[in-house]
């Protein structure tokens, strides 16, 4: 019987295997930032260890970190602190560290496939649920515990029980305006936050194959929305085109030695999945989601769904708590819902592609008057990215704010976020209750809808902006 994508990824990293125990992995890259790793660190000092493969562990700093004034002094006592005890572990421990300011500073998962370390076939891990988004080359990434961080640190290894495969099979082509992350919306509103839960997800088809590797990182990252531990893409010419050149992309004949077996890294066409999913992303419009989690999404053509049409209790339940928090009318359009604030940026739309699209969107127009505009890069080298090709003047002339790298206003634990009651179009991954700050309320849309949507001041795609 043939092997899926991920067991061959999986089976080749194995150091011990035993039955009735976990799998041991070896991991291939370990990147770190500040928020959750200061205790992991601690232990590990604690128990008489060190870092055992300093040369394959990368560290950053993302959430804490202003995105304004990135010269002055972080003021949140215990942001401040968590930035330092980055510095210093990574120094006494000899990780390579990238520190605000530097031009390589950024989201982890933004500045991991920037660099060219997230490659196909590896195994990669982070204390953040959304290392999925490195999925997108073939690669096997999730996200850890600080137990297992402290695991990883020590060892390069990381024990874990083997998860079943699901297959998400996209046919046809999107349509014009129609993007990576509306794709992704609609898979998560059709299967649930659960959908994926116990599986590694394995995206395929022609929609999948036609995707930038910006887009299929998008998609990856959101995987964790349905539930899943990790999403993955067989690599492909897409993404031996990204690869090269980077800085940690082999070279020479290394290089054609690596493409040769990354070619080898597909599913077989025997391989037996465990569930799967098919639908049709020519179908598709742009989404957006009218709840507190990414799974109540919906077309922006539509309306704001009744409680009452949802099959299960539990799903109607739901439904009624969110529309209270959200402070929403069944029936009411979504393109009527005005709002006071819009975010582009978060580790699922803050690359360059993203900022191009938002770019189009803005150029020639206005933020209406009342509406907070703020876009925030992955990294520094995105941002920078974006001022050789002018897109800074767009956004100021526009009236929307181009910021400094970091995760801002989507984890909203630096000095970035929404005021209670605030509406805000949003391209992050999550829009629980209070996910942007206290009694904030959050719409999960594009790049593009957000910048729409900036213009209306209402939920709006770029079409609507026109004549």
């Amino acid at each position: 019987m043939g092997k899926t994508l991920a067991t061959k990824v999986w089976e080749s990293h194995v150091v011990r295997a035993a039955q009735g125990e976990p799998d041991l992995l070896y991991i291939d890259l370990h990147m770190l930032h500040e928020l959750n790793t200061p205790v992991a660190f601690d232990q590990l000092r604690a128990s008489g260890r060190t870092v055992r493969r300093p040369d394959l562990t990368l560290g950053t700093e993302d959430h804490n970190t202003p995105t304004q004034d990135i010269r002055k002094r972080i003021e949140d006592h215990a942001a401040r602190h968590q930035v330092d005890l980055m510095r210093a572990n990574c120094a006494e421990f000899g990780i390579e560290h990238y520190r605000l300011g530097e031009d390589q500073q950024g989201i982890v998962h933004i500045i991991g496939p920037e660099l060219g370390l997230a490659q196909p076939g590896m195994t990669i891990v982070c204390c953040d649920s959304h290392t999925t988004t490195q999925g997108a080359f073939g690669a096997l990434a999730f996200g850890i515990g600080t137990s297992q961080v402290e695991h990883v640190l020590a060892t390069q290894t990381l024990p874990l029980h083997p998860l079943k495969n699901m297959r998400v099979h996209v046919d046809g082509v999107l349509p014009a305006g129609v993007s990576a992350k509306d794709l992704i919306l609609a898979l998560i509103s059709r299967i649930g936050t659960a959908g994926g839960q116990g599986h590694i997800i394995e995206y395929t088809g022609p929609a999948i194959e036609a995707l930038s590797m910006e887009a299929r990182m998008t998609v990856c990252n959101m995987t964790v929305e349905a539930g899943s531990r990790a999403g993955m893409i067989a690599p492909d010419e897409t993404t031996f085109d990204y690869l090269r050149g980077r800085p940690h992309a082999p070279t020479g004949a290394d290089w054609d030695t690596e493409v040769a077996y990354w070619r080898t890294l597909r599913s077989d066409p025997d391989a037996l999945f465990d569930k799967e999913v098919r639908f049709d992303g020519s179908a598709l419009t742009p989404f957006v989601s009218w709840g507190t989690n990414p799974a109540q999404s919906t077309g922006l053509d539509g309306t704001v769904p009744d409680p009452d049409c949802f099959a299960t209790e539990e799903e109607r339940v739901a439904a009624r708590r969110a529309l209270a928090y959200m402070d929403l009318t069944p029936g009411t359009a979504l393109r009527d819902i005005p709002v006071d604030a819009v975010f582009i940026g978060s580790c699922t739309n803050s690359r360059i592609e993203d900022l191009r699209a938002a770019a189009e969107v803005l150029r020639g127009r206005r933020v209406k008057d009342g509406v907070e505009a703020v876009l925030v890069p992955g990294s520094e080298t995105v941002r920078n990215q974006a001022i050789e090709e002018g897109l800074d003047r767009v956004f100021e002339e526009a009236g929307m704010q181009l910021r400094h790298a970091g995760c801002s206003m989507c984890a909203a634990v630096n000095e970035d976020r929404l005021r209670a009651g605030q509406r805000a179009a949003s391209t992050n991954n999550r829009n629980y209750e209070g996910r942007q700050g206290k009694g904030s309320r959050t719409h999960i849309v594009s790049p593009a809808v957000a910048a729409a949507t900036a213009v209306a001041g209402r939920l709006a795609a770029p079409a609507d902006l026109e004549g």
